[in-house]
């Protein structure tokens, strides 16, 4: 039997696998092969180290069997069959290389040369091009054809212009389009349907006029529906589809496995280097979250590392209305070592705190609420998870006794039902959403509950069986009139109740919501959610199989915020949707470690492994390995830092990569708060807008120049690993090392793993967790440890973490932002798929070709009335504050909703939003905010005056 080869992660297998538990057996070239049953025959031969040429195949696509090089006799049958499309049977004999093969082969292949330009030599595929392997795969020594009609010659040898020529589409601003190179393979037609499903590109022509098209007739790939995932470049066999970096720079020769920096997915990818030089990110097939695709962002947008804006050298200054200063690493760190120490001898230990970062890895974050705790003195530590998931981390940690969500990504492939309550993946988690919406053309059913019409709504070849589009605030009662249902028709699954939740309680829960008042005819007036359609969307989420949610900030991001993400763990344990593949409670982290920054103690209440720090056993731990007492009272959240900022009693803040000026609500309140500081210090690649009112600015350093792991939305534990030197010397982590040790701490890690084996040490969720592990299995989710030694990608299978499932009964309480004359609509805020977060990266790429500044979408009704149009100004006003953006009038928001984006600081949205928050962790309800807009000229005085300070801020005295 042919020895099988253990396939490298990054080789293509020509077809996907097949998940068949069948075997079958079968012999090519003379070895007897056992694969299972619906594998390709080349998959087969490429798994027994038989190599087969080929063009249109590759394993991210299903067969298509177009290019004819793939050719394989079988015996007993006639013809020469493709192997992609051919599935292997029991006792086939197979040969791949017999003359007639070899004939045929190189007849294809020079029929591909005839219509194609041989310039090797200056193309920007040399080196890196499948149609040129191939050539010399089949043994390709000459052309015989004659050049006559072809498609690569801009003019023939007479100099007329030639009509079947096409000029290259440069319009998007990452990769060109050259139609001169085209084979016509359809891989990047079919990658944009099959991975992506967008369907933005087509095949036009026939036969020999066969080009691949973007969008329309009119249409370029800026203009058309493409959204630049990136994923008909990677599966271009040739140079029609490059990036334009490999153009500008060359081909890569060297490549480190790293994890992108933006979104809770966690795609990995392999940054492909050309010396010192960051050339292209490509997706890695081997990354468990991405499974070898990407987005716009990921896979392009990785530029700002490099930026002529990066701030490369630390500075200080006195005051905030003077210039920075340049100063050398020893007098920044001196001289906020100097100002934190005395703000702690003068007001105490709790007039300092720390703000985490979930842009930076794990091993950083824990070092800074280390800092906080056992150099500081405090549990003044907060991260932006509180201004985001902190619900999330109380609702799942009151049912299921874990603050995470329950499944792996590849779950969704075997979901019959999906509930998206709260988010949009299609904008904010788009590599996510593709895996979606590839089981969704497959037949599952999506129940969307969002105030928008979102892109998740509706797209290429499916559709929402419901949108319940309910009025902003109104989640609590949405979802409690869906249990109702489910509870009254006898929807529940009563033996998973039983075995595995309180039954007790789940009786006591029961009563509560079959009571009138949570019927979904009840709450329609309030939810503005037809009681049918609710009715609907229960049964079909109770009765249509493997059912799982999906939830966002739209959840989070409100009065009732861990009331909501209660009533959805609720509903899915009442229809025993937990503890098997396809199901789940599965919340969608915004930022790319928001979940590790949790894991690692960030919380003011909490030590790493979410313990509470009023637990003695716990302290002794910590106590013990970090030798410090630690203050067994829970510190600061972030409000209350602000708040106490005000009243004297909070004095200094050390920032680590966020921008809390820009991300937290009621700027002027942020603001206020900053200012009436002594010190703050600010760790960033940028000056950002909360360095505008800091002391002390650190230089930051990028994902690609650091060691460490992020943690994604589902528990998973990536590496990252250094690219290139940090641009300021030092990696994140090595900082604030420095800056303890300014101020007495005696640290001395020499690499990030070493943060990492303290951290596995000392958490029981991370025990099993190695840089060693890592390396071996490509990523871990945790729990990691004895039980689980290579992690848990479905939580509660047998049992919950707390042991029996809670229900918890969820009232409805309206919030307290309303409506009224004054403010007779309601904005709402959310992501855009080529923006993230505050911007500051994504701002300083060439995604601005998409969405250079923030807009208001506002319902034509509501703008005919106000005598606006699609582009004018508008004034947006709220309780808080006013701004001025352009009007988007669109039909996506209802009538009485408006929404806007928080990306550009130019528009400040968060001046807008209210210092209202839910009520178990003070998450900010950015989701309700009552406004009123009328047009405007241009810019408020807050916007003009917040803009001189900026500049006049943003002054440095550099070093000569």
């Amino acid at each position: 039997m042919r020895d099988f080869v253990l396939p490298d992660p990054s080789r293509d297998l020509g077809t996907p696998e097949s998940r068949s538990t069948t075997m079958v057996t079968l012999n090519i070239d003379g070895f007897d092969v056992t694969v299972p049953e619906g594998t390709s025959l080349f998959r087969a031969a490429a798994l027994a180290g038989i190599p087969i040429p080929k063009l249109c195949a590759t394993d991210s696509l299903e067969a298509f069997g177009s290019c004819r090089l793939c050719l394989v006799e079988i015996e007993g049958r006639a013809g020469t069959p493709a192997s992609c499309t051919t599935p292997v049977a029991e006792g086939l004999r197979v040969h791949t290389q017999t003359s007639q093969l070899k004939d045929l082969r190189r007849g294809v292949m020079e029929l591909y040369i005839s219509d194609h330009p041989l310039d090797c030599l200056t193309c920007a595929a040399n080196g890196d091009c499948e149609l040129q392997d191939m050539a010399g795969v089949v043994g390709l020594r000459e052309q015989r054809y004659e050049p006559a009609a072809n498609h690569f010659l801009a003019r023939d040898t007479s100099g007329m212009a030639n009509p079947l020529w096409q000029p290259k589409d440069e319009s998007n601003p990452y990769f060109t389009y050259d139609p001169a190179k085209c084979i016509a393979c359809s891989r990047c037609v079919r990658a944009c349907e099959e991975v992506q499903g967008t369907f933005a590109l087509t095949m036009e022509g026939r036969g020999f006029d066969s080009r691949i098209k973007a969008g329309g007739p009119a249409d370029s790939f800026l203009t058309s529906d493409c959204v630049s995932c990136g994923a008909c470049v990677q599966a271009c066999p040739t140079a029609t589809l490059q990036e334009n970096k490999v153009i500008e720079i060359g081909t890569p020769d060297r490549s480190v496995l790293t994890t992108c920096a933006y979104c809770g997915v966690g795609c990995q990818f392999t940054a492909e280097m050309r010396g010192d030089e960051l050339v292209r990110m490509v997706p890695a097939k081997q990354g468990k979250a991405n499974r070898g695709h990407s987005c716009v962002k990921g896979r392009f947008a990785w530029g700002y590392a490099g930026h002529r804006d990066r701030i490369t050298s630390p500075m200080i200054r006195e005051s905030i209305d003077e210039p920075w200063r340049e100063v050398s690493w020893d007098e920044a760190l001196s001289f906020a070592a100097g100002r934190l120490n005395a703000i702690r001898e003068t007001y105490g230990r709790n007039a300092l705190g720390v703000i985490t970062s979930s842009r930076c890895t794990n091993e950083e974050t824990y070092l800074v609420q280390k800092l906080a705790r056992a150099v500081f003195g405090t549990n003044n530590t907060d991260t932006c998870a509180r201004v985001c998931h902190s619900p999330t981390g109380y609702g799942l940690g009151q049912t299921f006794g874990t603050s995470a969500g329950t499944q792996d990504f590849d779950s969704v492939e075997q979901s019959d039902v999906m509930l998206v309550i709260g988010a949009n993946p299609s904008a904010a988690h788009p590599v996510f959403a593709s895996r979606m919406k590839k089981r969704l053309r497959q037949g599952a059913k999506l129940i969307v509950i969002d105030p928008r019409r979102t892109e998740t709504v509706e797209g290429a070849h499916y559709k929402a069986a419901h949108h319940l589009a309910l009025t902003p605030g109104t989640n609590v009662a949405v979802v409690s009139a869906m249990a109702h249902v489910i509870v009254t028709e006898g929807l529940y699954d009563e033996a998973f109740i039983r075995s595995r939740c309180d039954w007790d309680e789940f009786q006591d829960y029961a009563d509560f919501i079959r009571e009138p008042r949570h019927a979904p005819e009840a709450v329609e007036l309030i939810t503005g959610v037809p009681a049918a359609e609710i009715r609907a969307a229960a049964r079909l989420y109770a009765t249509g199989g493997n059912a799982a949610i999906y939830y966002g900030l739209g959840v989070t991001e409100h009065s009732q915020g861990s009331t909501t993400v209660i009533a959805i763990a609720n509903l899915a344990m009442m229809t025993g949707n937990i503890g098997r593949p396809g199901v789940g409670v599965n919340p969608l982290r915004g930022q790319n470690n928001v979940q590790g920054s949790c894991d690692m103690g960030s919380f003011p209440h909490e030590l790493p492994g979410y313990r509470h720090v009023k637990n003695p056993e716990v302290r002794a731990i910590f106590e013990a390995a970090w030798g410090v007492p630690i203050d067994p009272e829970p510190g600061l959240r972030i409000p209350n830092m602000f708040d106490a900022a005000l009243d004297g009693s909070f004095r200094g803040l050390y920032c680590q990569g966020e921008d809390i000026l820009q991300s937290d609500p009621d700027t002027t309140h942020v603001v206020a708060a900053l200012r009436a500081m002594d010190c703050v210090i600010v760790q960033d690649l940028f000056l950002n807008e909360t360095a505008l009112y800091a002391h002390v600015f650190l230089p930051g350093a990028s994902f690609l120049e650091k060691d460490g792991t992020f943690t994604n939305a589902e528990r998973r534990i990536n590496p990252v690993r250094r690219v290139m030197a940090p641009k300021a010397g030092y990696a994140d982590w090595e900082v604030t090392q420095l800056l303890a040790n300014a101020m007495g701490a005696g640290w001395d890690y020499k690499h990030p793993s070493e943060i990492m084996d303290e951290i596995a040490r000392l958490t029981p969720s991370f025990a099993g967790v190695s840089y060693e592990l890592l390396d071996k299995l490509g990523s871990v989710q945790w729990p990691c440890n004895e039980t689980a030694p290579e992690g848990t990608p479905l939580m509660h299978i047998d049992g919950f973490m707390r042991g029996r499932g809670r229900f918890i009964r969820t009232d409805y309480v309206a919030t307290d932002e309303r409506t009224g004359p004054r403010y007779p609509l309601l904005l709402t805020t959310g992501r855009i798929l080529s923006q993230y977060n505050v911007g500051a990266q994504t701002r300083r790429t060439e995604n601005g070709a998409w969405h250079s500044e923030d807009v208001l979408e506002i319902h034509p009704h509501d703008a005919e009335v106000r005598g606006i149009r699609k582009g004018d100004w508008v004034h947006l006003v709220s309780r808080s504050g006013e701004t001025t953006l352009r009007a988007d009038v669109t039909d996506r928001v209802s009538p009485g909703v408006v929404y806007t984006t928080f990306h550009h600081p130019e528009t400040q949205a968060n001046v807008i939003t209210t210092d209202y928050s839910d009520w178990a962790t003070n998450c900010p309800e950015f989701k309700v905010t009552a406004v009123q807009i009328s047009p405007s000229n241009g810019p408020t005085d807050w916007q003009r005056d917040y803009a001189s300070h900026a500049e006049k801020s943003r002054r440095i005295l550099r070093v000569s």
